[in-house]
Parts: C-alpha cells; structure tokens; sequence
C-alpha cells in the first residue's frame, strides 16, 4: 500500500511521529505549523523540531495558509507535489479561489475547471479539508483580513483588500471569526479584555481565561508561565489581567470536574470556529460522560464520513479543553490517539470518566 493510500487514516500522533523522523516519504502528505513562529513546514523540514504543544497539522499548505502560517523559506512545502490524485485537484482549485478571492466559490465552475463534476469537486474538498469551497473561500477570507488589518492604517481598506464586497456583512460575522470588531484585532486586541486564573488541578497547572461574554481558553500543563505565554500571544495589546475573584465559580467547577463530582460542563463560551469545526465540537459535547467515540463515528456522525482527517484536526484546535471533549475521541482501534495537553492527560481523564 502507498503512502498516499495510508496518509488520509492518519492521525496528529502518527503525524508527530512521522515529524520527528523527518520522514522524506511523507512529503506532500500534509505540512505541519508552528503557532510561536507562525511558519509551516514539510514533515522532512530540517529545522530545528518545536516542541507539540505549539503545532498543528493541515492536509495541504493553502489549509495552513488559510489559517494565518506562512511557508517556510528553508524546505518550501509549498512546492511540493502531493501523491493523491485528490489532494492534487484540491489544491489546483484552492490556487483558483485565492486568485479571486471577491468571486463566487461556484461548484460548477469550479468543476468545469478541472473537467470534474460539481459533486466529484464538492466531494474532494469535504475528504480533504473538511470544507466545502466556499467555506474554503471565507476562511480564506478571514485570514487575509487579519493580516491587512494588522498592516493597514484604516480598517475599511483593510476589509476590501481580503475580498470582502462590503463592510457590513464582516462587522455581522465580525465576533464569530475575529472574537471582537475588526477595528479591535487590528488593534492587535488592544481593549479587548481577558482575565485568567491559573490553579493546580490533578492534571498539572489548569488555566481558565475569559471574556465578558464567556471562556475563551482553557489550558493544561507544567508550567504556568508557558500557559500564560501562550495566551498573550495571539493578541499583545489586549488588556490581559489575573482574575480578582470573579472567575472562581467557573474554576471550581471545572476542578470538580476533573475530580468526578461534576459530570457535565454547561458554561458560557466565546470562541472562533469555522464552520466545520462549529459542527465537529457540537458532536462532541453530546458524547456521553464516561464514553468515547472514534474519529470516524464522529465524522460519520456529522454527515462527513470521509473527513476523519479534518475531524482530528477540529479536536487538536479545540481552545476549550474539558468544556468540548476532545479527549473522548479515540482512534477506531481504540488506542487513544493524539491529545492536545498531552496523551497521558488524556489517558487520565478517560480512566477517571470511566471510573466516576
């Protein structure tokens, strides 16, 4: 069996694992970013290795751009041709839409094209990003507003330049995508306020941090300065302060939690998602206590039976650990597979659902 058979059943550890070989076979595969640097790389990148907790994985480099890396001038994954027919078509139509980044995501377009059919098209991008076009397209989107706001002095030319048609529809999906207006991310965050508490848990150091609307992050380690590094990184300028008491509640719930006397977890949350991920996390809450699913019963499970790739994926960028269970998602033969904080962390929580 070829690599190309074998590399859509992978998952984030055999991914990892693949990435501390430098594993040359690999190569086209999928590419690995690093979120302290915001570079990506091949599997093969000679660089030196970051440590897991900071890297995510994409199936194609456009995925990984879409999501705010940039390519790595040393191993230039960017070049690299994939081994799947499938990959190949995706990515040649991914280059159509950022070239157009203001035109439709139109599948019959799109298919004619590449001499496919809407379907065929449709159904590649959903086994290989888990999307559909035009979700690829607003994604796109997404991240080239990021980046204008963050280098233009004006937040309307800003909006124009990423392919938005008009102000308004961005300041509507503005909370969604961005966490707070785009007048304030281009302010690298700076009014928007956090507030943390970090406490130890029987897991390690747990961090709860939130907005006035609800948690936005929550994080488990060794460390609690690399934690709260970790949170100020994405926005420098917002106003991140240790929470004076208000935020007790909601710490001491997710203690009990992890001491299983408090099963189920209903707490406010405010948190970016796509769209795929807003329905992979959804699946995920409604695993019950105590059980776990495979990454293809939770793929299955939202109508996208080929997307176990990008369903990984979801669970590893998950920003809320505990609140959305990600640690209840299993490989098919039942090993537990890759965990954001650690797969002994995760082999704790399960034993201790199961045990409770």
């Amino acid at each position: 069996m070829t690599n190309a058979a074998l590399a859509p059943t992978l998952d984030p550890t055999q991914q990892w694992r693949i990435v501390l070989a430098r594993d040359r076979r690999y190569d086209g595969d999928f590419v690995y970013a690093v979120r302290s640097t915001g570079i990506y790389c091949r599997p093969s990148c000679p660089s030196r290795r970051p440590r897991r907790t900071v890297v995510r994985f994409f199936p194609i480099p456009e995925a990984a751009e879409a999501a705010g890396f940039r390519a790595c001038r040393r191993c230039h994954p960017s070049r690299l041709q994939p081994h799947d027919p499938a990959v190949a078509l995706v990515r040649e139509l991914c280059r159509a839409i950022d070239a157009q980044p203001d035109g439709p995501a139109d599948l019959t377009a799109l298919g004619r094209r590449a001499g496919r059919s809407p379907h065929q098209v449709l159904r590649a991008f959903r086994r290989v990003l888990g999307v559909s076009p035009r979700q690829y397209r607003d994604a796109r989107r997404v991240s080239r507003l990021k980046s204008s706001l963050k280098e233009m002095p004006h937040v309307s030319p800003a909006i124009y330049e990423a392919g938005f048609g008009s102000s308004s529809r961005v300041y509507e999906r503005a909370a969604g995508a961005l966490g707070m207006t785009p007048a304030t991310y281009a302010r690298g965050g700076r009014g928007a306020a956090i507030r943390y508490s970090v406490v130890p848990s029987p897991l390690g150091t747990l961090l709860v941090a939130a907005t006035e609307r609800g948690i936005c992050k929550i994080g488990l380690g060794d460390s609690p300065a690399t934690l709260e590094r970790d949170l100020r990184r994405e926005f420098p300028s917002a106003h991140i302060a240790r929470d004076t008491g208000r935020m007790s509640a909601w710490v001491q719930t997710i203690l009990a939690h992890l001491a299983g006397t408090e099963p189920h977890l209903d707490l406010p949350l405010d948190i970016r998602a796509t769209a795929f991920q807003q329905k992979v996390w959804a699946a995920l809450r409604k695993i019950p206590y105590g059980s776990t699913r495979s990454y293809q019963a939770v793929a299955r499970s939202i109508g996208s039976p080929s997307a176990t790739r990008a369903v990984a994926r979801a669970c590893a960028t998950n920003p809320v650990a505990l609140v959305i269970p990600c640690h209840r998602v299993v490989r098919e033969d039942g090993d537990v597979g890759g965990y954001r904080w650690g797969a002994e962390r995760k082999k704790v929580l399960l034993q201790r659902e199961r045990d409770a």
